[in-house]
């Protein structure tokens, strides 16, 4: 059976040379006698011709046949990926369409397990965000109904702590909601101009006392004499000033600086640069840095509060306006969030 299998192909092939080279040998002897020589070469060259072509398509279509059943019985493979015209006698040809479709497949699963890490992590991200507050809020309200209930001093202390736990499981839940919708397309976007001079002071002042705290500094990179006005949604913006400001203001180092400036980026956008002189973020983390819940240093950012969301927030309004985020930063020197935003016409 292995031999039949094995040389089916050269028998057949075999026996379709020998029929036709009887065929042209009896046709060559029929007309010799009349036209003599010319006929014979001839008859050499259309034999060659012939062989060649039923040699090409014998072997093309053999080759194809066994690469269709590979096709069939390996279901990570797509019939409909497989042209006839593809595969030929050319084997370095079909070796590279066979390696290119191994490195798409190979992609594909290393996207795969990446989507599924990520998946991963993010459950247990939010588990653990969710977790936090929850906990704090229920051992608060377990120590006042166990009797601290009627102490007027940790009443109010320990209800003001709860209530701070919930506002926090709020703001997480209103970020994870701000992010779905954006990610499915349900959040619109009202653009308009406006002038994003006014829109950083009117932040500025929103966070001046919060800055305080902490000693740091709300400026302009330098004074602009005029308004500059870019066109975008207003009210999402603000949401991205608001959280690269905050987010400056909780890394900045004490006693530092918070700077913005506008510039030209290119004939048709500004680009609005948000700086600080903190402490900067390490060169692995900044691939990252844009991640749901993703920290740079875990203890101490959890120290500062916040949804863990703010970046991740900021990345999926600014593509929303089909627009870009940039980062830099040095360790020990400080960070730079900057954003482009399309000119007012």
């Amino acid at each position: 059976m292995k031999f039949k299998k094995t040389y089916s192909f050269a028998f057949t092939s075999a026996l379709y040379l020998t029929i036709l080279t009887v065929v042209i040998a009896l046709v060559t002897y029929f007309f010799f006698e009349k036209f003599g020589m010319a006929i014979t070469m001839v008859s050499v060259v259309f034999l060659f011709v012939v062989f060649f072509f039923v040699i090409q398509y014998r072997v093309e279509y053999f080759i194809y046949r066994r690469v269709r059943k590979i096709y069939d019985d390996v279901s990570l493979l797509e019939i409909e990926d497989l042209q006839r015209q593809s595969v030929t006698t050319d084997m370095e040809t079909l070796s590279k369409s066979v390696q290119k479709f191994a490195e798409g497949k190979r992609i594909e699963i290393q996207n795969l397990t990446e989507r599924d890490s990520f998946r991963r992590d993010f459950l247990g991200n939010v588990a653990h965000e969710l977790k936090t507050p929850l906990f704090t809020v229920q051992g608060y309200l377990l120590t006042l109904i166990e009797g601290a209930l009627y102490d007027k001093d940790i009443l109010e202390k320990y209800l003001d702590r709860a209530n701070k736990g919930v506002e926090r499981l709020v703001a997480i839940v209103k970020d994870l909601d701000m992010i779905a919708k954006l990610e499915t397309d349900g959040l619109k976007m009202n653009m308009q101009p406006f002038n994003i001079l006014e829109l950083v002071q009117n932040v500025f002042d929103l966070f001046e006392m919060r800055a305080k705290k902490r000693n740091i500094t709300l400026v302009f990179d330098r004074i602009y004499e005029f308004p500059i006005f870019v066109t975008g949604d207003v009210e999402r913006i603000e949401q991205v000033l608001i959280n690269l400001v905050v987010n400056s203001i909780k890394y900045g180092k004490i006693g530092g600086v918070t700077t913005v400036g506008v510039d030209n980026y290119n004939e048709n956008k500004f680009i609005i640069k948000v700086s600080d002189n903190g402490e900067g973020v390490k060169q692995e983390h900044l691939s990252r840095l844009f991640e749901r819940f993703y920290r740079a240093d875990q203890s101490r950012s959890r120290d500062q509060g916040g949804s863990g969301l703010g970046l991740s927030i900021v990345k999926h309004i600014i593509e929303a306006h089909n627009e870009n985020i940039l980062l830099k930063s040095t360790y020990g020197e400080g960070s730079e969030f900057s954003f482009t935003l399309e000119k007012a016409k």
